[in-house]
């Protein structure tokens, strides 16, 4: 192996330890609510609270992208990198510590927040450092590392106290941030500062002496052509050349969000309980984690040979028919009210139908939205790009968490289900109309279709435009020669 591609791997593996700590927190709730309703905490809370208590990452992850943008853009991508650490280690102490579930919403608070600044700039740095026949596969290895973290919490959560499983969880933010003070400052960074040298260095680093000045004159044309506007909020969404991609980036987001994969998975063991399946809760949570953690190796291995269209396409419709059996299960049980007894040979049901949902998300949507939101975007709007798309990521996540637990209540899980069902199929007619292929694409290739587009649609509007100008002007002229 070169030793340019070496660094990249080297570099995208230490950044993957800070999604893997994500993925900690993120499946935190799985093991920890069923110690709740069991009084197995020193924190007493209720289910509105625990509601609460996860709605609260969405704001926080709102804040984290916000801040994400102005450290990005003054101190690097690194820097960032490391600041997000803060966060998610007083998060923790904080989990360590509580006894009110008041102290819960600042912890999960604090968890979102550093999460909001690891999804944005880690996505962000890979596109912008990593050769493009392997930037899927780095991207998607850090989501690997996402679901290593699940794992491990889910696995070993359930076998241990509350207090033990939080110690646990307080070495990681320490461990990633040590691993990431070597990884190099990401050369577009250099280049929008002026500091030519600095990123020559980096791409010698990063792509080998050979390569690194036909990149560094590459990356300059790119960034001097993008660079002439900064990029703001106003014209990413007023910018013609932006509009595209934006729609692309934030359909798929706000898709994502709202099947409810992540509301599943945190509520899988009150999920199970309901569902009556003979087999212990502790079972079932390390089958689940077992099962997302290999599905995420292949998907590592599959979303630079198959392509980002087909997966994002099967995936939503593989998990919308997954999550609606789901759905009849539990239709079955709560509405027809059918007797226990009569459902209980089929109590597997549910059980397999959310391990499908977890193995065709994680395989499609949930690994590779990232990857497209961060190759769509040109040089200039991408920082602000992946903060707005956050923004929007984060409400569509806060309204999920709220809502949840009252669609329960009034329509049972049935009624939760299928609402994701039905989203989830539209995302796969969104992603068959309107998201293109971008596998084996460089970011400037990626550009350039969206420009066709863009110049296919101006020369539609103003062959439309003449057509209207020359009926009414052949209007105009009948009238007069009339008269």
């Amino acid at each position: 192996m070169e030793h340019g591609r070496f660094i990249q791997y080297m570099t995208a593996f230490a950044l993957s330890l800070s999604t893997a700590t994500l993925g900690v927190s993120s499946a935190w709730p799985t093991p920890v609510i069923p110690k709740f309703h069991r009084n197995e905490t020193n924190v007493q809370i209720t289910d509105n609270e625990i509601a609460t208590m996860l709605a609260m990452s969405a704001p926080g992850f709102v804040a984290g992208s916000l801040l994400t943008r102005f450290v990005a853009d003054s101190f690097g991508t690194q820097t960032t990198v490391l600041a997000s650490a803060l966060p998610i280690a007083t998060g923790t102490v904080i989990a360590v510590l509580a006894t009110q579930a008041w102290l819960l919403f600042i912890m999960k608070f604090l968890w979102g927040f550093g999460t909001g600044m690891v999804s944005t700039v880690v996505t962000m740095y890979l596109a912008e450092i990593a050769d493009k026949d392997i930037r899927g596969t780095l991207a998607v290895g850090t989501r690997f590392m996402f679901n290593l973290g699940s794992l491990l919490v889910i696995s070993i959560g359930p076998f241990l106290s509350y207090s033990t499983l939080n110690y646990c969880i307080l070495g990681l933010p320490v461990i990633f941030f040590t691993a990431c003070l070597w990884i190099p400052e990401s050369p577009y960074y250099y280049l929008k500062k002026g500091k030519v040298e600095q990123a020559r260095r980096v791409l010698i680093r990063l792509k080998g002496e050979e390569n690194a000045e036909i990149e560094l004159e590459s990356l300059k044309a790119d960034v001097n052509k993008e660079m002439r506007h900064s990029g703001t909020v106003c014209e990413l969404f007023t910018g013609r050349q932006y509009r595209r991609p934006l729609v692309i980036a934030l359909g798929l987001k706000v898709t994502q969000i709202m099947t409810g994969t992540l509301t599943i998975q945190q509520y899988l063991g009150r999920i199970m309980q309901d569902a009556n399946i003979n087999m212990k809760l502790s079972t079932i949570l390390v089958i689940f984690g077992i099962v997302k953690f290999v599905v995420g190796i292949m998907s590592s291995i599959l979303v630079d040979r198959v392509g980002r269209r087909p997966l994002l396409i099967y995936s939503y419709l593989a998990f919308g028919l997954c999550v609606a059996t789901a759905g009849s299960y539990f239709f079955l049980l709560d509405v027809v009210s059918l007797n226990p007894s009569v459902l209980r040979p089929y109590g597997a049901v549910p059980f397999v139908a959310i391990i499908l949902c977890s193995v065709v998300s994680t395989l499609g949507f949930n690994s590779i939205i990232s990857i497209i939101s961060a190759e769509v975007f040109p040089l200039n709007v991408k920082p602000v790009a992946m903060t707005t798309l956050n923004v929007f990521g984060g409400f569509a996540g806060f309204s999920v968490a709220k809502t949840y637990q009252a669609v329960k209540n009034i329509s049972g899980l049935c009624g939760a289900f299928w609402m994701f069902s039905l989203i989830a199929f539209s995302g796969a007619v969104f992603s068959y109309f309107v998201v293109p292929e971008t596998r084996g694409k460089s970011l400037r290739e990626i550009q350039e279709i969206f420009q066709i587009n863009d110049n296919i649609e101006t020369k539609i509007e103003e062959t439309l435009l003449s057509k209207q100008n020359g009926g009414t002007e052949l209007n105009v002229l009948n009238k007069e020669s009339s008269l």
